[in-house]
Parts: structure tokens; sequence; C-alpha cells
């Protein structure tokens, strides 16, 4: 499920940096903002991501430790 949210965080990403590419073309600080808020969302999103994935392959080599056993 993993790699779903991974792909789903880098799109919110990519948007915002859209938004923000936007923003400083138009020459709109609302607009860049918002863009820069976006992108902070999705790095916020992957990082528990990550440490969601690190929690589960500690769980799965604890439980492989205790199966070896």
């Amino acid at each position: 499920m993993a790699g779903i949210e991974d792909i789903k965080n880098a799109a919110e990403k990519a948007a915002g940096k859209v938004k923000e590419a936007v923003g400083n073309a138009m020459d709109n600080d609302h607009l860049k903002a918002e863009g820069k808020t976006d992108q902070v969302k999705a790095d916020t999103k992957q990082a528990g991501t990550n440490v969601k994935d690190a929690a589960s392959g500690v769980a799965d080599s604890l439980k492989s430790d205790r199966d070896a056993k």
C-alpha cells in the first residue's frame, strides 16, 4: 500500500511545485504560498508513510527472529 501512497504524495508535491511556479509567473503571492504549503503537506505525508514502512519492517524482522528460534 505504501507504493500507492508514495505516488499520491509525489503527485501532490508536483502539483504544489506547479502551483508555486504559476504564482511566480503571475506574481501572485497567495498562489505561491499555496503551492509551497501543498509541497510541505506532501513531504509530511511522505515522512509518515516512511515511518509506517520502517515500523512494519521492524515488526516483520522481530517476527522472523521469533519464528526462527
